[in-house]
């Protein structure tokens, strides 16, 4: 692999559009971030030398807003991540139960990568769901009203 980061032609349309959508470059650096995540599935550091080069900031900065949030992944990630709420009604409501059962079914502890590649599993500190407690993400899906048995054909699903 090169040690170059370049985005697909597509990718570099669609840099091209959020540029124009923002008043200064700064702006542009969470986008753009997650732009290059989406083709890449993490931020290396060549994906942040890039980025600050394009937008003419600090590589430092860009490092900064890449740590900071928790939607980009500093290490590459399974092709599905799982993140099990671990807040308060999650918690009251079963998470810890949740995120063993996918610890002992996957065969990894939370932040680990299943060995073929296929589930990386994550918990969050609230993903707003607390109605439904206890739920979990997978990639952009939410799934609410957990059960050990809906965990497992979730998983199920995930893994075959």
């Amino acid at each position: 692999m090169t040690d170059k980061f370049a985005l697909s032609p597509d990718r570099q349309t669609e840099f091209e559009k959020i540029l124009a959508r923002y008043p200064n470059r700064q702006a542009a650096c969470i986008p753009v971030l997650h732009l290059c995540q989406s083709q890449e599935g993490w931020v290396s550091e060549r994906v942040l030398r890039w980025v600050a080069e394009q937008l003419g900031l600090p590589t430092a900065h860009v490092q900064g807003v890449a740590t900071f949030y928790t939607l980009f992944n500093k290490q590459p990630v399974g092709k599905h991540q799982v993140w099990v709420c671990r807040t308060l009604s999650c918690a009251l409501n079963g998470a810890d139960a949740v995120l063993h059962h996918c610890e002992k079914r996957l065969g990894i502890h939370a932040g680990e990568t299943t060995q073929d590649g296929k589930v990386t599993l994550r918990t969050a500190e609230c993903l707003a769901s607390c109605g439904t407690a206890p739920m979990m993400q997978v990639d952009r899906d939410y799934h609410e009203g957990l059960t050990l048995e809906k965990v497992d054909a979730i998983l199920d699903r995930l893994t075959r």
